[in-house]
């Protein structure tokens, strides 16, 4: 019989050596103290849907991949036939990249067996939003591990387990590093981190395309929503307060009421001592204001919205002093909407104006549900001056949409002369939202619709199963998809394009300000559209434009709203709908 025959007997009759010490019987553990934090996000096992790409198919370096399609459970064991090999020399590293279905936050579980030479094995791993990410360098590329470790190495154990990585991905490439070594696995599983929510807002309609979209914005926040409400999941894994305006409305519209939400609020308020602003952006301390107005409005919780008073009056009496006597904003601090609008200083001003106008706005109504009359009518003078002063948008998409939802221009005026023009050309994934929305107050449904189906769309026909920081339809040109290897001749669409911050694979394919489309229809095409504080009151205005009939749920403090809108013959909008009794339903 060969020695390695004997490996197993051998490790067991290890395992089982005794110490021959008397068992004791631990004490019931202490309850923790008031400063433990514990972690309440599920912890989901996910092995990979395909192998991507293999460094030898020749069967001498890796043997037998497919093994890893296989469902794993975590578990190393003893029976070592059967399963994944990789060998390395002087003149090959063996490699694997594998697909795990969909976009992910979390790490990686690796689970050994018994290879020879029992010391650990050092290999590679690099994550990755796409498949060019996923085999791309840190050092020659321009991947990073800003935020999040992307590209490490690590060891693994003989006969074990290990569980590793904190990041946004969906591909993995392993590498191993070690020559003269065969490193045997069992399995490889990615590891998913997220809130274990239901998810109570629905969307359906005879469009496939619109619920694919509608469904991939919810995913996208819903990975967003972790200890805090980040922005991006591999980069920017930070409480961006005006990236979280979209974000919040997809949350209403999806989850309703999240502590993620008031808990990212009170963080950014507590680490911004006035007169900073937040993030350093002025822009998303106004945003911070009017997240707090339509928080109150869809929940109702007038104590959550007193908690913040102080700050709320403190802010808006800073804000008064950046006003000129002629009702201009003349703002400090990082002057910023979306990155696309940023070399265009007229159209910044245009966006700031009009935040300004909307932060006093809610002011007014915030100062009359904290019982403080004398604010409520100052702010009101704020607002009449603000006014006064009517920028132009310089023909920016993302300054004209806020000019329009603002009030300081006529929605009509501006869809027909801007908003509406040429489509999707300027749009960008965060501020199509508010392009959208002003788009709606005009009354052009179908020419919205046709945004949504071409521009987020077009992430979904690229492979997209998240939507992402910036997106240009110009990019589909000859492009090959997220989840391929680019074909030769083709272009590398994370690799080739981005800008500003996220230029190349360093651009975020997970983003939750890119969610509005979300939100969008569930308010505009369901027609779901919360009128009283609490969802006491709320209208059903649906617009279904092309569609033959769409139904869906919406989620209130006192349940879900049920509703089906169908198309009749005559082109009359038939519809059915289920409430709790506690909303008053305007239909």
């Amino acid at each position: 019989m060969k020695i390695k025959s004997f490996l197993p007997i051998i490790f067991l009759a290890i395992l089982f050596v005794s110490c021959k010490e008397q068992i004791k019987v631990s004490p019931i553990p202490e309850k923790p103290s008031n400063s433990a934090q514990f972690d309440e996000r599920a912890r989901e096992y996910i092995s990979p849907v395909k192998i991507i790409w293999l460094s030898d198919t020749s069967g001498k370096y890796l043997i037998n991949p497919s093994k890893l399609l296989e469902k794993g459970n975590g578990q190393a064991d003893l029976v070592s036939s059967n399963l994944f090999q990789m060998k390395s020399d002087g003149s090959h590293h063996a490699a694997v990249v594998l697909d795990f279905g969909k976009e992910l936050q979390g790490g990686i579980q690796i689970v050994t067996g018994m290879f020879p030479d029992q010391s650990p094995i050092r290999v590679r791993i690099t994550l990755g939003e796409s498949v060019s990410e996923a085999m791309s360098d840190s050092k020659t590329s321009s991947a990073t591990n800003d935020h999040a470790m992307r590209d490490y190495t690590l060891e693994l154990p003989w006969l074990g387990r290990i569980d590793v990585g904190n990041s946004g991905f969906r591909f993995v490439r392993i590498e191993m590093l070690d020559e003269g070594r065969n490193l045997i696995l069992k399995e490889i599983r990615a590891v998913s981190i997220y809130r274990d929510i239901p998810y109570l807002g629905s969307f359906k309609s005879n469009d496939e395309l619109l619920n694919q979209i509608w469904a991939t914005g919810a995913y996208t926040v819903h990975l967003n929503m972790q200890e805090y409400l980040w922005d991006g999941i591999k980069r920017d894994r930070l409480v961006w307060v005006g990236d979280m305006h979209p974000e919040v409305m997809t949350i209403l519209s999806v989850f309703g009421a999240n502590e993620v939400v008031p808990a990212s609020l009170d963080l950014i308020a507590e680490i911004t001592k006035l007169p900073e602003w937040m993030n350093g952006i002025s822009s998303y301390s106004m945003w911070w204001i009017l997240i707090q107005h339509e928080w109150y409005m869809h929940t109702g919780n007038l104590e959550y919205l007193k908690s913040h008073g102080k700050y709320i009056f403190e802010l808006l009496e800073h804000l008064k002093t950046k006003i000129d006597p002629e009702g201009k904003e003349i703002l400090d601090g990082t002057r910023f909407l979306d990155w696309p609008t940023s070399p265009n200083t007229d159209a910044i001003h245009a966006g700031l104006q009009s935040l300004m106008v909307m932060s006093f706005d809610a002011g007014v109504e915030i100062a009359n549900l904290l019982d403080e009359p004398e604010k409520s009518k100052d702010y009101a003078a704020v607002r009449e001056q603000l006014k006064k002063h009517i920028p132009s948008p310089n023909g920016n998409k993302s300054g004209g949409a806020l000019l329009s939802i603002s009030g300081l221009s006529d929605p009509l005026k501006m869809n027909q002369e801007l908003l509406a023009v040429n489509g999707t050309e300027g749009i960008s994934s965060f501020y199509g939202y508010y392009v959208l929305q002003a788009r709606a107050m005009a009354g052009d449904y179908d020419g919205a619709l046709e945004v949504i189906r071409k521009y987020w769309g077009g992430m979904i026909d690229l492979g997209a199963t998240t939507f992402w920081e910036d997106f240009d339809l110009a990019w589909m040109e000859n492009a090959g998809r997220i989840d391929e290897i680019t074909p030769e001749g083709k272009v590398d669409v994370h690799a080739e394009y981005g800008n500003y911050c996220y230029k190349g694979l360093r651009n975020s394919f997970c983003h939750g300000w890119a969610s509005g489309p979300t939100t969008w229809l569930s308010e505009h095409v369901l027609g779901v559209k919360v009128l009283e504080a609490g969802c006491t009151k709320v209208k059903i205005e649906p617009h279904l434009g092309d569609l033959q009939w769409v139904e869906g749920s919406y989620p209130t403090p006192y349940g879900v709203i049920k509703v089906r809108h169908e198309k009749q013959a005559n082109g009359k909008i038939k519809s059915f709908i289920n409430a709790p009794k506690e909303i008053q339903i305007i239909n």
